[in-house]
């Protein structure tokens, strides 16, 4: 075990991803009855198997006369590599690639009970019988095209990693991007809606109000100048008549200044928020636009082969931004 050369492990490592490319995509092919391509990578490949069988066989093989040993070091390495690669990747790429949120004694839906037990079983199959035909494979080929593979298709592999992992993160900025606009979005639309609620409202408040007090003003007047009809001739009567018209009609003036000043500082407010909205509402459009067709052939396969639900606020942008991928 010991004495495999470096590049051996790495060819180790590469039959590994591509076991695991195999079960994986077989697996969720036949519970979604149609073929997905599984993986971070758009090689058949898939880096936490690969990962996971060299570390298991690493703790592993030195005790591999103790199947005790062998299936509790399989348990704790397994799971603290799927537990750190799971919650980096989230972290990294705003996206779960997995999720046991739903299974029974699980920890933030990275880990869970019984996939531990199952990585426990699965290191002693791959102690016992699933690395000897692939040892076998690899000790048997000659050392100069062990490394012609390692170096040509480990070329591959790593340009596809390192793709994957640059689309990876602009796609989690780019949900990031979205999924604050959004936000943003909503509140400006809640606030807008508020002022033209409150435009509303106050437009007729002011309209009740102006009618009550041109109502009792006119009142008023019209008692003070039947008072005066008492006190004055026909002439005095004729004064005090157009006096009053005249002081009602610029009352109402006054009040339909105030009232109208009032409601163009609401209209201006809703007008900045509506400019504020078309602004970003514009920006999410180039943003979906700026996204090359050789970016959207990487976005694509993370999305497919990973329908996990994302978590909390990067939902809904996700959801959008695959609808728009998909066009």
């Amino acid at each position: 075990m010991y004495e495999y050369q470096w590049y051996q492990w790495i060819i180790i490592f590469f039959c590994y991803c591509f076991f695991g490319w195999i079960f994986e995509s077989t697996y969720v092919s036949l519970k979604q009855r149609r073929f997905v391509n599984r993986g971070f990578l758009r090689l058949p490949m898939l880096p936490l198997y690969g990962t996971g069988a060299v570390m298991m066989l690493f703790v592993s093989l030195p005790v591999k006369e103790h199947i005790i040993f062998v299936y509790v070091l399989g348990v704790v390495a397994a799971t603290v590599l799927e537990y750190v690669t799971g919650w980096g990747m989230e972290k990294l790429f705003k996206m779960k690639y997995w999720d046991y949120s739903d299974k029974t004694f699980q920890i933030n839906g990275y880990i869970c009970l019984s996939s531990s037990i199952a990585w426990g079983f699965l290191t002693i199959a791959l102690t016992k019988v699933i690395h000897k035909p692939v040892e076998r494979l690899v000790l048997s080929m000659d050392p100069f095209w062990e490394i012609v593979f390692v170096v040509v298709f480990g070329t591959v592999f790593l340009a596809d990693t390192i793709e994957s992992t640059k689309a990876a993160l602009d796609l989690g900025r780019a949900l990031e991007a979205m999924s604050n606009m959004r936000m943003e979005l909503e509140e400006l639309q809640v606030q807008l809606t508020g002022l033209k609620s409150r435009l509303t409202e106050q437009t007729q408040q002011k309209l009740a109000m102006a009618q009550e007090e041109t109502a009792l003003h006119m009142d008023e007047l019209r008692h003070a100048a039947a008072a005066k009809i008492s006190e004055f001739k026909d002439s005095t009567v004729a004064l005090i008549a157009e006096s009053t018209a005249r002081h009602a009609v610029e009352w109402k003036t006054e009040l339909r200044a105030e009232v109208d000043e009032k409601l163009e500082t609401i209209r201006e407010s809703a007008r900045a928020l509506s400019e504020k909205i078309e602004k970003l509402q514009r920006h999410k459009k180039e943003m979906g636009e700026k996204i090359s067709g050789f970016r959207r052939f990487y976005f694509r396969g993370i999305l497919k082969g990973n329908r996990i639900a994302v978590p909390g606020k990067y939902g809904e942008a996700l959801k959008e931004l695959r609808e728009e991928l998909e066009k």
